[in-house]
């Protein structure tokens, strides 16, 4: 059910994970743990697969706050559990509340600031990317909380692969050729958004040994994890979460 980041594990406050599409109680296309809100699942099923995915990191779901993406690039400090909308990256440092961001293909980044005990989740698709999200997100978090980068940890998820995500001059034009280089047997441009996110991370200051990046791939590994462009637009959502586990969870 999840893929818990090694990168946090010496922070015993943080709870931390991504989901798969395993150990829920959805039904084809959607199966099985589909988390997505917006999805023509069943609802019940939804909800508890919801359940089941907050319970596995020690919250409830009414201790949990997300917001309806729109592939952007603004930010919200969160201080309280709820539903928002309108924005792509969640930051908070209140105890017992855990942030998530919903995925199937975009990259799911989290971070942590062990001094100053922030953390953020990010949703990063290509829009997100270019708009340096992930960047704007730790200045962001630098201002509000006096956070310094290089005290932080970053865990960039699983999401579809470069080899694996052929775009077009539209969407290339806006990534440096390290990122989105032309294929020339397939016509089409390949985008690494891990390679450009783990790029915004380390120039706002991480440390590499301080980044973990998923090995997994949502097209490659489909069998897996749920692909928006795999299954042609009809999968369910995996979620990307981080929180401050609540002072008694703290062992």
């Amino acid at each position: 059910m999840l893929l818990v980041p090694r990168i946090f594990a010496d922070f015993k406050e943080v709870a931390a994970a991504q989901s798969t599409r395993h150990g829920g109680v959805s039904l084809p296309p959607y199966a099985t743990l589909n988390l997505g809100l917006n999805t023509t699942d069943n609802p019940k099923h939804v909800a508890e697969n919801r359940r089941r995915f907050f319970a596995a990191l020690g919250f409830a779901p009414e201790q949990t706050a997300s917001s309806h993406q729109v592939h952007g690039a603004e930010i919200l400090h969160v201080q309280t559990p709820g539903r928002y909308h309108g924005y792509d990256a969640l930051v908070t440092q209140q105890k017992g509340l855990l942030i998530n961001v919903s995925v199937a293909d975009c990259v799911p980044v989290l971070v942590y600031d062990p001094v100053q005990r922030v953390a953020a989740a990010i949703h990063a698709g290509w829009k997100g990317t270019a708009q340096g999200i992930v960047r704007r997100t730790l200045a962001y978090m630098a201002e509000t909380f006096g956070m310094h980068s290089a005290d932080c940890r970053a865990y960039i998820g699983t999401c579809i692969d470069g080899c694996d995500y052929e775009v077009d001059e539209d969407v290339a034009v806006h990534f440096d050729e390290a990122f989105c280089l032309w294929d020339a047997a397939r016509g089409k441009y390949l985008l690494n958004l891990k390679a450009a996110n783990e790029t915004q991370l380390r120039e706002a200051g991480l440390l590499s040994e301080h980044i973990e990046i998923s090995p997994f791939s949502t097209v490659a590994h489909n069998c897996d994890f749920f692909s928006h462009r795999a299954e042609k637009g009809i999968t369910g959502r995996m979620l990307a979460a981080i929180g401050i586990k609540p002072v008694t969870l703290q062992v």
